[in-house]
């Protein structure tokens, strides 16, 4: 791709539109930068980038370009872009404009839960065989940073969101991993159908030649990709595990207490993609066996923060969907305490009523959507409603014996009360070493 002599303008002033201005600039482009922000967010964008503090729309509709770059927080389909985008030649994300002049392979991963663990699972094993396969996308660096580098490594572990996936054109993932679907962002989407179709975008680009690794039993269009399987539900998927041992056509490769530190179906499933993904890579189970010796799951992932009073206390702070609830829940083997709520997402949380019967013996809500969710909940098991996280724990500590588990799995998002689920992990981790 050549943009020499051509004008590019960036939509967003962060550390992805950063990225973006100083891989356009390296390819003598003219760069402009336009934010609604002042002009503080514009610190470190690139000497020689012109910038707009403050844009509005009107201004955007003045704005001529051959090529419009849009941050994946800026809404795709919203009316600002809408007016950047009315004298432009093409619009784009980030993440494309880097695939289009990154010179190696591509490994995508997307789903509505597990994408950063996988995406850290298939980078450890890419480094431990000296493929240096950097983790970037939606995690880590943006890739417009890892195609700046001097010497660019020969893969990539890219973590795709969907937000990232409206703007791809021509980005072409070797392996392509889907883990899993459930409603999410609807503030965002109009449709469920809408986010699903974003999502899918990751196969489009794929051939006969390469490879899709997707969770077994997923409804997904035809795919022009070879198929892998994986699940720990179904036994006939090509890769299968009942969250103690790792099988691939039967054979077990992996036991997961004695050869790595993950715990739970759902990291079960994240590190079969992983190992589905380096063996479509011609990666031996020996050498990936190694890899995940000693990777331990990210924060606020079902991160064991205690045992105390024979009561374990579980952070599952990520868990800002449904979705991710329910795989936090299907993964405990003790009687389980929940701590649930947040902001109001629009979300239908009656689905996990079987699953909540089934594993939990109580629950706490709190937040803004605590009162709606403590009616739900309380019609299959004893429920209680409270104001903050504080008064979660301490009321869970109390319904809570001796085995059970004391579980965060919020179930939505944290931004009535938190800046971000990782704020909001963070006190439960305080709250619960302050207990006594």
């Amino acid at each position: 791709m050549t943009l020499a002599g051509k004008h590019v303008a960036i939509l967003g002033a962060g550390r992805s539109g950063r990225a973006a201005a100083a891989l356009a600039l390296r390819a003598g482009a003219t760069v402009s930068a336009w934010d609604a922000a002042s002009l503080d967010a514009f610190a470190g964008m690139p000497a020689g980038v012109e910038v707009h503090p403050n844009a509005d729309e009107a201004q955007g509709r003045e704005v001529v370009s051959d090529l419009l770059v849009v941050s994946p927080g800026i809404d795709t389909f919203g009316s600002y872009v809408a007016a950047f985008s009315k004298q432009t030649g093409e619009v784009i994300g980030e993440v494309e404009l880097a695939a289009r002049f990154y010179q190696g392979r591509i490994v995508g991963i997307t789903g509505t839960n597990g994408k950063t663990t996988t995406t850290e699972l298939i980078a450890r094993i890419f480094s431990h065989v000296g493929l240096d396969g950097t983790a970037c996308g939606n995690y880590g660096v943006p890739f417009a940073e890892v195609v700046l580098q001097s010497v660019q490594p020969a893969i990539v572990s890219l973590e795709l969101s969907s937000f990232q996936l409206e703007t791809i054109r021509h980005l072409h993932p070797t392996v392509s991993v889907w883990l899993n679907f459930a409603p999410d962002h609807m503030d965002r989407y109009p449709t469920v159908e809408a986010y699903r179709a974003a999502k899918l975008r990751i196969f489009e680009n794929q051939t006969a030649e390469d490879t899709a690794v997707v969770r077994f039993g997923e409804d997904l269009p035809a795919i022009a990709a070879k198929v892998v399987t994986f699940s720990t539900i179904n036994d006939a998927a090509d890769w299968f595990s009942d969250g103690l041992v790792i099988r691939h056509h039967g054979e077990i490769v992996i036991d997961l207490d004695r050869d790595t530190s993950l715990r739970g179906l759902h990291n079960a499933e994240n590190a079969m993609a992983a190992l589905a993904t380096g063996q479509a890579l011609g990666i031996t189970i020996s050498a990936m066996r190694e890899a995940l010796q000693g990777y331990a799951p990210p924060p606020h992932r079902c991160e064991l923060i205690r045992t105390l009073d024979g009561v374990e206390y579980l952070n599952d702070s990520k868990a800002t969907n449904l979705h991710a609830l329910e795989s936090a829940l299907r993964s405990q083997t003790r009687p389980v305490v929940l701590i649930a709520g947040g902001k109001e997402k629009g979300l239908d949380y009656s689905p996990v009523l079987p699953l909540l019967r089934d594993k939990a013996i109580a629950a706490v809500t709190f937040g803004q959507i605590a009162r709606p969710l403590a009616g739900l909940f309380g019609s299959v098991i004893p429920c209680e409603s409270v104001s903050t996280l504080a008064d979660a724990v301490a009321t869970a500590r109390n319904l809570a014996p001796r085995g059970s588990t004391i579980l965060l799995s919020p179930g939505t998002s944290s931004f009535d009360q938190f800046s971000g689920y990782e704020q909001r992990g963070n006190a439960f981790r305080d709250l619960v070493h302050q207990l006594f």
